[in-house]
């Protein structure tokens, strides 16, 4: 891991509150029938030579080729999620072991919901933001989101749809590494550059690699099933969300949007981006 001295371009989120974890939601809308908590079997499709995507019912999984022969997942899905995301490294990397570096974008339970399992299974190092650390953890309370009533009606419907299917509870797991605004990720095909992007979560994370045009864009950014781009809901500060959003969608060269629900963005990236209203989205 690699350090920049770079002063982070945006400012710190809010503080940790008393709230306990609670589930970033898809952007499209929520099934009326209970969410399962992964699938049976999820084959990964390739995005690029070296990124793969998993795709959960709630929270996608993104797995990255490493330079040293292993794997890298971004987020890990809900609880429960482990053994669909082991098959899929195992068909990659011939191993589960192969699994060498978790990269949590942020704290919430579709995306940190499997990592402690995933650790027990195969010893891999879990990076994630620095100020998501405490409640990754479980030191501290998540702080509780800034719902718009269309957000809370949502989250209550998609919580309500993981509790019926049984989803196993969350287990905090320790952070190996705490990621800061200009970091460079070790092992990844080429530059990973870690961009903090505060808003949905206080340590929001995006990973952007910019010779492939591919961004890891964290809950700041889903797709809808018009393929819209769509600022993520349930996010903690609304106002520092979008101004995450607008960074961004303001990269240079994107081709590629690995976005944990909707669909990722393959065409046409930076119109898709430039049509995005965020200001207006789930109000």
């Amino acid at each position: 891991m690699t350090h920049s001295a770079a002063a982070d371009p945006t400012p710190a989120g809010p503080g940790p509150g008393a709230a306990a974890p609670t589930a970033s939601t898809p952007v499209a809308p929520t099934p009326t029938v209970p969410i399962p908590v992964a699938p049976a079997s999820t084959a990964p499709t390739p995005i690029t030579p070296d990124v793969w995507h998993l795709p959960f019912p709630v929270g996608h999984v993104y797995l990255v080729r490493l330079s040293n022969g292993g794997l890298a997942a971004v987020d890990t899905g809900v609880p429960g999620s482990a053994p669909a995301i082991l098959e899929a490294v195992t068909r990659l990397g011939g191993a589960p072991e192969a699994l060498r570096q978790i990269v949590l974008t942020h704290s919430h339970i579709d995306h940190m919901g499997s990592a402690a399992d995933l650790v027990a299974a195969t010893g891999a190092r879990v990076l994630a933001g620095a100020a998501d650390v405490p409640y990754i953890s479980g030191a501290t309370p998540e702080p509780p989101p800034a719902y718009t009533p269309a957000e809370k009606a949502l989250h209550e419907q998609v919580m309500a749809g993981l509790a019926e299917a049984g989803t196993p509870p969350l287990k905090h797991v320790r952070v190996d590494v705490e990621l800061h605004e200009g970091d460079i990720l070790d092992d990844w095909p080429e530059p990973a550059h870690v961009l903090h992007v505060p808003g949905h979560t206080p340590g929001s994370t995006a990973v952007h690699l910019p010779a492939a045009g591919v961004l890891f864009t964290g809950d700041l950014i889903g797709t809808g099933p018009d393929g819209r781009v769509v600022l993520g809901p349930i996010n903690v500060d609304r106002e520092l969300a979008i101004c995450s959003f607008r960074r961004l969608a303001a990269l240079p060269g994107l081709e590629t949007l690995c976005v944990p629900h909707g669909i990722p963005v393959r065409t046409d990236v930076g119109r898709v981006l430039e049509a995005a209203t965020p200001e207006t989205d789930w109000l």
